[in-house]
């Protein structure tokens, strides 16, 4: 029986929405399910790219935000898709409103304590946020960790991921034609982390990409089987020449590949 997947969206972490669906999902044994938590959804933008996400895979939204934009996002693309939805929070909200006969203040993650490991996992969300992708290459000397990789091996994920571990992370693109920052080179090359990929799980991620976008051509230079090989070789070389460890990520999960950052970045502190 093939798993089935939810989508969790929350204005601050998802931790409370996160228990709701698996005290929930466990009354439905032995149905098999795959839960997806994003955190700090703050923007219409984020809402678009995850439910593109969630449509291909027909997921059951849940969601828990304050931000009244975010939720009537959520709701029209859960509308246009076709997925299921539910707010957690709202109809609780509405009862209480009742019932102390005030408004809410709509503060996002207000019950969440403010101690110093959460501001330090806020800190490093906005680090990954603000070095995603080679925005800034001065980010890779204030990093924990610095991931290197061609497009489309998970980098910004990862990013996130590790992030929520409390690790700065920043992320470079290797691109052939494109220098690599001289920033890389300068860095203690025990930071770095090289992911790399399968070329034909490569070529079916890019080819389905290109179509999520209707562009429609499956033909263009990004999907190109030479084209990907010439990537990939490029940025072995690179690899090669710093030193670094490389991640196939190509069967692995998000959360398996970060567990291999974590501990290559421990053994080598």
């Amino acid at each position: 029986m093939k798993s089935k997947v939810i989508y969790i969206l929350s204005d601050s972490l998802g931790d409370t929405a996160e228990y709701v669906v698996k005290a929930t999902a466990e009354q439905f044994k032995p149905n098999e399910y795959i839960m997806k938590k994003f955190s700090f959804v703050s923007s219409i933008e984020q809402v678009q790219v995850i439910l593109e996400d969630a449509r291909n895979v027909h997921a059951l939204i849940i969601f828990t935000t304050v931000i009244d934009e975010v939720k009537d996002e959520i709701i029209r693309l859960s509308k246009f898709y076709n997925l299921l939805n539910y707010d957690i929070l709202t109809p609780l909200m509405d009862k209480f409103e009742v019932f102390f006969d005030a408004k809410p203040i709509n503060e996002p993650g207000i019950i969440r304590k403010l101690d110093e490991t959460y501001f330090k996992k806020v800190e490093a969300i906005e680090f990954a946020v603000k070095y995603d992708d080679g925005k800034d290459p001065r980010g890779v000397k204030k990093a924990d960790v610095v991931l290197l990789g061609i497009s489309r091996t998970s980098k910004t994920p990862l990013s996130m991921y590790l992030a929520h571990k409390n690790l700065k992370v920043a992320n470079i693109p290797l691109v052939p034609e494109v220098p690599v920052p001289r920033e890389v080179f300068e860095i203690d090359k025990d930071k770095i982390i090289g992911l790399t990929t399968d070329p034909y799980k490569l070529n079916e991620i890019r080819i389905e990409r290109i179509k999520a976008l209707g562009l429609g051509n499956t033909n263009a230079t990004y999907a190109d089987m030479q084209r990907i090989l010439e990537e990939l070789e490029y940025a072995d070389k690179i690899y090669k020449r710093i030193g670094c460890p490389v991640i196939n990520v190509s069967n692995k999960a998000v959360e398996e590949t970060a567990n291999i950052i974590t501990k290559i970045i421990q053994s080598k502190r």
